[in-house]
């Protein structure tokens, strides 16, 4: 291995992201930092305070557990003057929060790298956030300045592996959305893996092992052509 660089696991809900990546950092000698790098402050192993905060106020009011990635956006309803006032405000703290959210998980890889570590990802902003806030057409405002921020100044990955499975192995698995939005985001992890420099496909219907065997070959095989 030369030097640090950093590595995104992605896939939908089911594909066995976090497995395959806690699996690789406990069973092989790969110099591996795990980063989550999704939205679920859940399942986050680095959290900004402003947004642990906010997440035990949404609990205290009941809010189910946050497991999963970005909710598909919605069609917001028609309101009135002060109400689309009262949800910009909000929009924007959480944009704020979000992006710094974001920022603060990239330093910590950063820092990673930078000592010759290989920062692994579960899950990237760049990739969950691609169909919503990027590419999408109907957007709300905060999603646009969102999506350009992440297109324009968020670093990429220098490797994206793709766990790829049909959206009825994934649903079985873990019975998350529908077949047909998992369907959707699976189509859009391959539209934004048409983008990129360095995305591989691994099927993720393959028994665990060979899944983890084959994700840790590709790791090493790009770290030695660096």
């Amino acid at each position: 291995m030369s030097g640090g660089f950093s590595v995104a696991l992605i896939g939908c809900d089911g594909a066995g992201k976090t497995t395959v990546a806690r699996a690789l950092e406990q069973q092989t000698d790969l110099p591996l930092i795990y980063v989550y790098m999704g939205v679920s402050v859940d399942s986050s192993n680095h959290v900004l305070p402003t947004t642990r905060l906010a997440h035990r106020i949404k609990k205290a009011r009941g809010a189910p557990p946050d497991t999963a990635g970005p909710r598909e956006p919605k069609r917001l309803e028609p309101a009135s003057l002060p109400k689309r006032v009262k949800r910009s405000v909000r929009s924007s703290l959480r944009l704020t929060n979000r992006f710094a959210e974001e920022w603060y998980r990239q330093g910590i890889a950063w820092r990673a790298q930078r000592r010759g570590s290989i920062a692994l990802f579960d899950r990237h902003f760049v990739a969950d956030y691609h169909a919503a806030d990027i590419t999408g057409e109907d957007r709300t405002w905060s999603r646009r300045v969102h999506g350009w921020l992440l297109a324009k100044t968020y670093p990429q990955p220098d490797l994206v592996i793709f766990l790829d499975a049909p959206a009825e192995v994934l649903f079985a698995r873990k019975g998350e959305g529908t077949i047909q939005s998992l369907t959707r985001r699976r189509e859009d992890y391959l539209r934004l893996g048409s983008e990129l420099a360095d995305f591989v496909v691994v099927p993720a219907t393959q028994p665990l092992p060979d899944v983890i065997g084959q994700v840790e070959t590709i790791i090493r095989d790009y770290g030695a052509a660096r």
